[in-house]
């Protein structure tokens, strides 16, 4: 009898969440070990059953097969995130296990969540958390205990690339993974305010277990991106100092050491934080030590999420108000920037805390090789250039036109939620279009990807018939900074430099030389301005005039029997 009751009140105390204490597998081995992904899922599933403030659901799909999860606190037991929104509440989004490897955050979160459903932390009255518990399910699920080479512990990992050996934060604009697909269906359902995506890293060695990665705060722009610099930033770094957990921003150096000063990381759009920068969500990556042991990079990356949670508590109005204000920064007409470089007139010092390196013979290879030694730890005045200038610069224009026939880049739009409308009949619209003009290619592979740059483009001002069900695309809309970055080509991230227009870079018609030397001998004869083009053209560049096949094909491109669509960008403006 004593058996049965003590077996029914261990059950009650089971339902109501008491008797479970949720200890972790990182604390279980005294933080030297991560969750697996089974693990982790099941760690939230059964939190969620004994918490209500706690849902777990599974959402979309990875290309392991697997599904991404979802698990959101919310105190008020709300899980409609429109309801929430509408509550006014904050959202933090919290990605986890993008590098499986980079394991703190799995671990980190998972106590997180415990200690704030049982009350050891405050619970949050106008912050909602949501979190990706491992988003890297292919990568986590291919564990191991070697990849990581520098790395710390823990004693076993997943690795970096996912179930198809793509690395994840390369891909939030592409979207060649199912992955990728899933978290823009998830970030678009949650709409968050802020955004924390947890890394390891090591550029150098140092003091620190904690660097952090703000997005680019002149990219993001405006008094948002001022906000987050002179504001959140600061406030962070004060209050981890409080607890004597002392954080830097990320070391950006390789093979250097950081006393010489280093420049701010610029995340572009395929990276996670410059993808959620597109729709002026404040972004961050927390990057710890990998030469730290485990347990403390792990508990690092605990503080930093209680402190982060802190300030948007602190801050949630002002959040609200700087994010609404940045979705109307950019206006028709006004230049919008796509690429940008270091801002070397302007620099920030920080008292960086470091150990002192130097250059000595290598045993190995006998060349010159980099030696730290933390018997000699320093404090010294550093330079960071935090500030970066534009480099390429477009026009906002009024809307975009994509013919229905580039479905793939369709798709993507549509799974960013983009908001199009389709014509109903054949139309003329007087459009601005461009011509690409140069262009460079990676010579290896990236990402699945041989992917352009230095991309320079011609304008030409044109009046073309749309066909009905092609798609017109305004850029007054929520999605505007996400179009201007991939459909403006001379961006780097755009879908024109990751290949989505390659087809327009191979002419379909040619020439047969025997053939077209008499009609070129006629349209030179026939056309007085095109031969005196021709013959500067001899004269000017002696390859050309060494090459009889070039000099055919610069006729024959001036000729009508040359392609329109070789090089037409077929994504045309409305000014």
């Amino acid at each position: 009898m004593n058996r049965l009751c003590a077996f029914l009140v261990s059950c009650l105390m089971l339902q109501n969440g008491i008797a479970q204490d949720f200890e972790t597998v990182f604390e279980k081995s005294n933080g030297t070990e991560t969750a697996t992904y089974q693990q982790t899922i099941s760690y939230y599933e059964n939190l969620a059953k004994s918490y209500p403030e706690i849902s777990i659901q599974a959402i979309g799909k990875t290309d392991s097969g697997e599904p991404l999860h979802l698990v959101t606190l919310n105190p008020d037991k709300v899980f409609d995130f429109s309801k929430i929104r509408q509550a006014n509440r904050r959202i933090l989004l919290i990605n986890n296990g993008i590098h499986p490897g980079e394991s703190d955050g799995i671990d980190a979160t998972m106590m997180l969540y415990r200690d704030i459903a049982q009350g050891k932390i405050s619970i949050p009255k106008h912050t909602v958390l949501v979190t990706i518990p491992i988003y890297n399910v292919g990568g986590s699920l291919n564990r191991n205990s070697g990849t990581r080479a520098n790395q710390n512990g823990p004693k076993e990992y997943g690795f970096r690339g996912n179930a198809r050996n793509y690395d994840l934060n390369r891909d939030f604009i592409k979207c060649d993974t199912e992955n990728a697909k899933t978290f823009a269906q998830i970030f678009h359902l949650i709409k968050p305010d802020v955004f924390i995506d947890n890394h390891v890293s090591n550029g150098a060695d140092y003091q620190y277990t904690l660097t952090h990665l703000f997005t680019q705060h002149n990219k993001l722009g405006g008094s948002l991106g001022n906000y987050l610099n002179t504001e959140i930033m600061p406030l962070l770094e004060n209050k981890l100092a409080q607890k004597n957990w002392d954080i830097t921003p990320y070391v950006n150096v390789f093979n250097q050491v950081p006393e010489i000063g280093f420049s701010q990381f610029m995340d572009y759009p395929r990276y996670s934080t410059g993808y959620t920068t597109l729709w002026n969500t404040l972004g961050m990556m927390v990057e710890t030590h990998m030469l730290k042991p485990y347990k403390q990079r792990v508990e690092g990356t605990y503080e930093l999420m209680i402190s982060m949670i802190e300030i948007i508590e602190e801050n949630h109005e002002t959040i609200k108000t700087e994010r609404e204000k940045a979705f109307n920064q950019f206006q028709l007409g006004s230049k919008y920037p796509v690429d940008w470089t270091v801002d070397d007139s302007k620099h920030s010092t920080l008292q960086f805390k470091g150990y002192e390196g130097t250059f000595i013979k290598s045993d190995i290879t006998g060349a010159q090789r980099l030696k730290y030694n933390r018997e000699k730890p320093f404090t010294k005045e550093v330079k960071y250039k935090n500030h970066f200038k534009p480099t390429t610069e477009i026009t906002i224009p009024k809307a975009y036109i994509i013919p229905q026939g580039w479905h793939d880049v369709i798709d993507l739009l549509k799974i960013n939620q983009v908001e199009m409308t389709q014509l109903e009949n054949d139309t003329i619209i007087s459009v601005e279009s461009y011509k690409i003009s140069e262009y460079e290619t990676r010579k290896s592979a990236y990402e699945g990807h041989y992917q352009h740059y230095n991309t320079n483009v011609k304008t030409n001002q044109l009046d073309i018939k749309f066909k009905k069900g092609d798609y017109l695309i305004s850029t007054n809309q929520a999605g505007k900074r996400y179009l201007l970055e991939t459909l403006e080509p001379q961006a780097p991230d755009s879908f024109f430099n990751w290949n989505f227009f390659d087809t327009i870079l191979q002419q379909k018609e040619g020439f047969s030389p025997y053939v077209f030397e008499d009609e070129a001998l006629e349209l030179l004869a026939t056309n007085s301005e095109l031969k005196t083009q021709f013959e500067k053209k001899k004269e000017s560049d002696s390859q050309f005039a060494n090459n009889w096949y070039a000099q055919l094909n610069w006729i024959f491109e001036r000729s009508n029997h040359y392609e329109k669509a070789h090089m037409e960008y077929p994504v045309f403006r409305i000014k």
